[in-house]
């Protein structure tokens, strides 16, 4: 499969749904790759060690990490882009990953990205990692945002995102203990937090 062209976090502006968005009987498909990868994620957060990040990554100082498909660094944080296929976007339902890296603080930012898939597929995906989520961390929070919760104390966001052709993606993304520090030295340098680089990923939806 040729390399997929990664999707770029803003920069400079820089998600469960709602339990009934996600209720229905979920069909087989697609639930053993998908309940793969949220035992891969979901066991390796802050709920475990503070010090263990996603995918067997560790936060703070990175001494050695996967060479990324593309690079883009702005003030004091680095994000590195794995698409489909390039470890540690490696599981058949991952369309990319992209770690951000702080100057200071090192890792401090994970984000996990799926593949498309037909809305009718959501509560199969989505039910897993979600129930998964509620394992290790307890019921999540909703955050302001559509089709989105959080585990505050697992420092995790699972969100629904809807895209061309009326498909589906979800999108993971959990922090380190240091991201806040990492994100006020981001303002200062940069003009605004580092979390605006996610919004743009959050908040556009296509019909």
């Amino acid at each position: 499969m040729s390399p997929q062209k990664p999707l770029r976090l803003g920069r400079s502006h820089r998600s469960g749904p709602d339990r009934t968005a996600s209720e229905g009987r979920a069909g087989s498909r697609g639930i053993r790759p998908v309940l793969a990868m949220a035992l891969l994620w979901m066991s390796s957060t802050a709920f475990t060690q503070a010090s263990e990040a996603p995918f067997g990554l560790s936060w703070g100082p990175v001494t050695t990490v996967p060479k990324p498909s593309m690079a883009d660094r702005e003030a004091n944080i680095t994000a590195l882009f794995y698409v489909h296929g390039q470890p540690p976007a490696s599981g058949p339902d991952t369309q990319q990953v992209v770690l951000e890296v702080c100057q200071d603080e090192g890792l401090q930012q994970v984000i996990w990205v799926s593949q498309d898939f037909p809305e009718a597929e959501l509560s199969a995906r989505y039910e897993p990692i979600y129930q998964e989520g509620v394992r290790r961390h307890g019921e999540p929070v909703k955050d302001s945002r559509p089709e989105t919760v959080v585990w505050p104390e697992g420092h995790t966001l699972l969100a629904v995102r809807s895209v061309e052709g009326g498909r589906k993606r979800l999108i993971m993304i959990a922090t380190g203990d240091q991201y806040e520090k990492c994100s006020a030295a981001h303002e200062a340098g940069a003009g605004h937090p580092a979390t605006v680089h996610t919004s743009a990923l959050l908040e556009a939806t296509t019909p």
